[in-house]
C-alpha cells in the first residue's frame, strides 16, 4: 500500500516557476485524490464527505482510493500538509529576497501572506475550518507547521521593535492580528472583485504596517 506523502504528494507539484518567483501563481497539480478532496471539503466539509463522494470525484472506485490512502483523515491531513508547506515555502522566500532590514522584510512577508490567502484561499479556507477535523497526533504536527509561519512574523516585529523602527508596545499581539487580517483575506477574495490585485495589496500592507508602527 502506498502511504500519503509518497505517490499521491509526488503529484502535488511546486507551482513556483523559479525558486525566487514567490510572487507567481498557477495551478496546482493534485492529485485526483487530493483534488476531489479540496473541493468536496471546501464544498461539504470534512464531515459532510464520505470516502465514496471522494472515490466518485477523483474517478477511483473506493478500494482505489483506499490503495493510496488509509483513511479519510490520511487524506484531510496531506492535504493540509501540502497547503502550509507551499505557504511556508513562499514565505520563506520571500525573507529570502527582502533587503535585510526589518521593514523590508516585514513588508515581503505581508505581501506573501497576502498573496498566499488571495490565490490559494479555497485551500486557505479548507485548511483553516477542517483543523478541528484533525485527530490530535495530526492537529499536533499540523500546528507546528503553522506556529512556524507565525514565528517567522513575529521575528521580524521583534526586530523591528528592538530596532525602533516600529513602535507598538504589543509586538506578539500585533503579529497575531496582522496574521488573522491575511488569513481573512481568503474569506471573501474573488478575482473579479472591483478593488486591482496591486491596490488591495498596498491597501492591507498599510493596514498591516499601522498596527506596528502605532506608537504607545
Amino acid at each position: 500500500m502506498n502511504r500519503p506523502g509518497s505517490t499521491t504528494r509526488e503529484a502535488a507539484t511546486d507551482p513556483m516557476s523559479t525558486e525566487s518567483d514567490w510572487r507567481a501563481y498557477g495551478e496546482l497539480d493534485f492529485s485526483r485524490i487530493l483534488e476531489a478532496a479540496l473541493q468536496a471539503f471546501f464544498e461539504h466539509g470534512y464531515h459532510g464527505t464520505t470516502t465514496r463522494d471522494l472515490a466518485r470525484r477523483s474517478g477511483l472506485s473506493v478500494p482505489g482510493v483506499y490503495h493510496y490512502y488509509p483513511s479519510k483523515q490520511d487524506i484531510l491531513f496531506d492535504l493540509m500538509n501540502v497547503i502550509i508547506d507551499e505557504l511556508l515555502t513562499r514565505s520563506r522566500q520571500a525573507l529570502q529576497d527582502a533587503a535585510a532590514d526589518p521593514r523590508s522584510q516585514f513588508d515581503a512577508l505581508v505581501e506573501s501572506l497576502l498573496r498566499f490567502h488571495m490565490y490559494r484561499r479555497t485551500g486557505a479556507t479548507v485548511s483553516t475550518a477542517e483543523l478541528r477535523s484533525l485527530e490530535p497526533g495530526n492537529r499536533e504536527r499540523y500546528v507546528a507547521k503553522r506556529d512556524e509561519q507565525q514565528r517567522m512574523l513575529d521575528q521580524v516585529i521583534l526586530d523591528g521593535v528592538r530596532e525602533g523602527i516600529f513602535h507598538t508596545p504589543y509586538p506578539k499581539d500585533a503579529s497575531r492580528a496582522i496574521a488573522s487580517l491575511c488569513v481573512g483575506v481568503a474569506s471573501w477574495y474573488r478575482p473579479d472583485g472591483s478593488l486591482p490585485v496591486e491596490a488591495l495589496l498596498e491597501r492591507y500592507q498599510q493596514i498591516a504596517r499601522s498596527i506596528v508602527e502605532t506608537a504607545p
